[in-house]
């Protein structure tokens, strides 16, 4: 029996026992690697037999998964992947059985034919060649419940939109997507030094949850930025009504138009840019409005839809946006070249666990990098939405929005305003980063590297946003001797004189200790949240498990400990004994643990900060 015999009997099996053997795009893209290697074309037919089993089939995306996979040639890969993920969906159809009734390919009976194993299957590492292998997590759940943000005294504005989640994971959602919405309002008026660059509150935010699982509390977010979006709207359509006055009176001039230039049309101004977008057309949208923007969808695949072939353009459109990078187009007809020099675009999405990969293919693509995560956990039981009596949580976040727009404009009247970090702030902020960055590589390798770098980033925007909130609360915070420690003061650069004279256009602000403490305490869990959004995508690197689980589990052991105490930390976990040896022996051989006397003594190799 050859190849194809085998996959055929297989095929027969699994239609069968009606099994969806991949049901997630990573297993899918595997199978067809596998078929395409030992069969070939002639595997195809087979091919579209094991996936049709699954409600998410669909032809022609098989057919083009398939060609790719012929052309690809990934060789690692055989029939024995799809011999695992048969048998991981519960069909088993004996390998040795295949192999002993089936002749070889000059006709000699019972010539055995070698399957290869599965190397890379979703947060698994596996080798048939070795009884011990990473367990399997079904679902998208982490076995360890991820962190929620830990308590703290925010700004009022803050705490107010936070008080309309109904549970911890909302609270923290509220809090996200509220600092993406307000930042994304600050823009370039609000700035804080950090990596040799001027860093602005315009983050990348990506909710991530089940259905039904809570996450539409983030539709009120988008209300918080309606009058900023309408404000322009407004201007807009007045601009318009000129141009066509203009257009009209312009077209009535007859020969004597060629003394004068023709009215150009208003640039079309908002501040909300829709999801269903391209690139280009988000490129447009940017520079319409002077670099500014947000992006605020509830449901991710709006813009995984819109993206379609223009995702190299709409992914580096985001990339050089999350770095305030200069972004530019041409225009091919009229042959238009457009600019602007510096961007301050913001996202905020959200969106369930399949969703991740349509927007963020893995991890070595910059966008995952640049995001803040967080995964709500599932709902698992009823939820009476009867408790908040007759609140309209519009009508309350659509006041909010009105609010702030009064605080927001007294901002921009005032100029730019730059965090200044003290140098004790300086030394907590690296030694807290620091041990996060040694602690992603003992749990990832170097594939989290980049995440925790440009959570640096962002955590600093949080700062420099949050400090001008804590400073907006005063009733006169631009008044300096309205406080004796004031949270506003006039740039060191500006000249005295100007400073009695009232002309101040840069402020230099303090963030509180406490309010520095409470947006250092959000790394911690948000890093976590990133770490299990990275077991959604395929890996770069190395497989792995659900990479929260391990990260916890060498939390827990501490900077030392023995070979006996990882086996018990595993039994308390529930992860199995071979799976904590297989990490064990992985980082000692990368280098990320130290076997110190050969005795079962580790240590965690520490690194360095540089200055």
């Amino acid at each position: 029996m050859n190849e194809l015999e085998s996959l055929r009997r297989l095929t027969e099996a699994v239609e069968t026992a009606k099994a969806d053997i991949a049901p997630t795009y990573i297993e899918y893209v595997h199978l067809a690697f596998a078929i395409a290697t030992d069969c070939g074309e002639e595997g195809r037919d087979f091919f579209h037999r094991l996936c049709r089993v699954s409600a998410k089939y669909q032809r022609e995306h098989a057919e083009r998964i398939f060609s790719n996979a012929l052309t690809a040639n990934h060789g690692d890969m055989h029939l024995g992947t799809v011999f695992y993920l048969a048998e991981a969906a519960g069909v088993t159809v004996r390998k040795e059985e295949v192999a002993n009734s089936r002749t070889g390919t000059k006709g000699t009976a019972g010539t055995a034919q070698k399957l290869s194993a599965h190397t890379c299957a979703r947060n698994k590492v596996y080798n048939s060649e070795s009884p011990e292998s990473e367990e399997l997590l079904p679902g998208s759940e982490p076995k360890q419940p991820l962190p929620t943000f830990p308590a703290a005294d925010w700004p009022e504005l803050l705490q107010r939109i936070m008080s309309y989640g109904s549970t911890d994971a909302q609270n923290d959602v509220m809090l996200l997507g509220a600092l993406t919405a307000l930042g994304s309002c600050m823009e370039r008026y609000v700035r804080c030094p950090y990596g040799g660059k001027l860093q602005s509150p315009c983050m990348q935010s990506f909710i991530i949850a089940l259905p039904a699982s809570g996450k539409s509390a983030l539709s009120s977010i988008r209300l918080l930025v309606d009058p900023i979006h309408d404000q322009l709207r407004a201007e807009w359509a007045e601009e318009i009504k000129a141009y066509k006055k203009a257009k009209a009176a312009y077209e009535a001039m007859g020969k004597e138009r060629s003394k004068i230039d023709a009215p150009q049309i208003p640039a079309n101004k908002m501040f909300l840019i829709a999801g269903n977008n391209t690139g280009t057309g988000i490129l447009q949208n940017i520079m319409d409005a002077n670099g500014t923007g947000f992006i605020c969808e509830s449901e991710a695949d709006t813009l995984s839809t819109a993206i379609g072939s223009d995702y190299g353009h709409w992914s580096d459109t985001l990339r050089k946006a999350f770095d305030h990078d200069r972004l530019s187009y041409n225009r091919r007809t009229d042959q238009e070249y457009r600019e602007i020099k510096k961007s301050y675009l913001s996202v905020l999405l959200s969106g369930t666990p399949a969703q991740v990969k349509a927007l963020i293919p893995s991890a070595e693509n910059g966008l995952f990098s640049r995001q803040l995560f967080y995964y709500m956990p599932g709902i698992w039981q009823w939820v009476s939405q009867f408790t908040t009596g007759d609140i309209d949580i519009e009508e309350i976040f659509t006041t909010i929005g009105l609010d702030w727009k009064k605080k927001l404009d007294l901002l921009k009247a005032h100029g730019l305003h730059t965090l200044r970090l003290t140098d004790e702030q300086k030394q907590e902020f690296d030694t807290l980063f620091s041990a996060l960055f040694t602690r992603s590589g003992i749990a990832n390798g170097n594939e989290m590297y980049s995440f925790v770098a440009r959570l640096g980033v962002n955590t600093c925007r949080i700062m420099a946003e949050v400090a001008v909130l804590r400073a907006l609360e005063s009733a006169q915070p631009y008044q300096l001797k309205a406080s004796s420690i004031p949270l506003l003061t006039p740039d060191k650069e500006i000249p005295d004189d100007n400073i009695k004279d009232g002309i101040i256009t840069r402020w230099d602000v303090k963030i509180t200790p406490s309010d520095f403490k409470a947006v250092l305490q959000l790394a911690e869990p948000l890093y976590c949240h990133a770490m299990h959004i990275l077991s959604f995508l395929p890996p770069t690197e190395i497989s792995r498990r659900a990479n929260v689980e391990r990260d916890f589990f060498f939390m827990k052991l501490g900077t030392t400990f023995t070979r006996k105490q990882v086996r018990e930390q595993a039994a308390v976990m529930g992860i199995k004994e071979n799976t904590a040896l297989i990490w064990l022996k992985r980082l000692v051989d990368y280098g990320d643990l130290v076997h110190v006397d050969g005795k079962g003594n580790y240590m965690i190799a520490r690194a360095r900060v540089r200055a």
